[in-house]
């Protein structure tokens, strides 16, 4: 089945292993602000544990339009809120990681518009291999629009590892660099499942979103 058909059918997936080499060093705080970054009166919080193609963060963006242009709800009231964990955790890395550790290849990924197969991150693709109407179905255009993205620091324990494995690198070492591939504006929390809980408590519906 095409990617782009798989989101529209919706399918679901698992919860993350606990994984003690990804904890933050002893007094870094956590990133707790993006709570109060959720506004208007229709919030929803889609949880995405598979790569499946991006197709969790474009079900997020396909609410928002299809709320505004249905129902004419105005922008500044709805907010999406992506809490990327589990297997899908690559998708929250930059596409120099994706480069770097060959991740298209690894999980067999496919473009979501196109079911051909992509060494690029689905939810970072360029412009021109989206359909112009599809053209803001991506992270960047999540986070652009008042959309929050959040990443499991759990599953990133996966990411450290590869990061260690292939620069040969001591897990504090491998840590920092891979912090620093993290996609610009995408949020580590302790957990995808203490993300999602909190974004619930601050009036978010819940959506199993891959």
């Amino acid at each position: 089945m095409a990617a782009g058909a798989a989101f529209a059918a919706g399918l679901g997936a698992a919860n993350p292993k606990p994984a003690s080499a990804a904890r933050r060093p002893a007094g870094d705080p956590w990133d707790l602000t993006w709570v109060d970054r959720i506004k208007g009166s229709h919030r929803a919080v889609f949880d995405s544990t598979e790569i499946e193609d991006g197709t969790g963060l474009l079900r997020a963006l396909l609410w928002k339009g299809q709320y505004a242009e249905t129902l004419g709800i105005p922008p500044a009231e709805l907010t999406p809120v992506v809490v990327i964990r589990h297997v899908a955790i690559p998708l929250a890395m930059s596409q120099e990681y994706w480069d770097r550790y060959d991740v298209g290849k690894k999980h067999k990924v496919k473009n979501p518009f196109s079911d051909k197969s992509t060494s690029k991150n689905p939810v970072l693709l360029p412009k021109e291999e989206l359909p112009p109407p599809m053209a803001g179905l991506t992270l960047p255009g999540l986070l652009e629009g008042g959309g929050i993205a959040l990443a499991c620091n759990l599953a990133f324990n996966e990411i450290i590892s590869t990061v260690a494995k292939h620069e040969k690198l001591e897990t504090a070492e491998a840590r920092k660099k891979a912090i620093t591939m993290i996609y610009p504006g995408v949020i580590l929390q302790p957990s995808g499942v203490f993300a999602t809980i909190r974004a619930q408590e601050a009036g978010c519906h819940y959506i199993k979103a891959s």
